[in-house]
């Protein structure tokens, strides 16, 4: 296993794919991912089912999807959807981009 890891990172690395920032090559380097797949399987797969078929459990993960991204209010960004906070981001930093292009543009 560890020689398919070293594999697989070269070729990652060939392709000039960015690693992760933090760790690598440990149990924290996939942390995030780990987290979500564990929400998810506790908040729709385990709570919704026993599941009837795959398309069930497809359309219930896009479900659960678009709620995660657009609807899920998130207290540490003052109770916002995730996708209406990251659109205000970069909005404003368009903004402030922009603005400093225009001031470098007048000297």
């Amino acid at each position: 296993m560890q020689y398919l890891s070293i594999s697989y990172t070269e070729r990652l690395s060939g392709a000039g794919a960015v690693t992760s920032v933090g760790s690598r090559g440990d149990a924290f380097d996939n942390a995030l991912a780990e987290t979500i797949n564990g929400l998810y399987k506790t908040e729709v797969i385990k709570k919704r089912g026993p599941w009837k078929t795959i398309e069930d459990v497809e359309f219930a993960t896009l479900e659960w999807v678009d709620w995660f991204n657009n609807r899920r209010l998130l207290e540490p960004i003052g109770y916002s959807p995730p996708a209406k906070f990251e659109e205000m981001y970069h909005r404003e930093h368009t903004l402030v981009e922009d603005e400093g292009l225009k001031q470098m543009s007048l000297h």
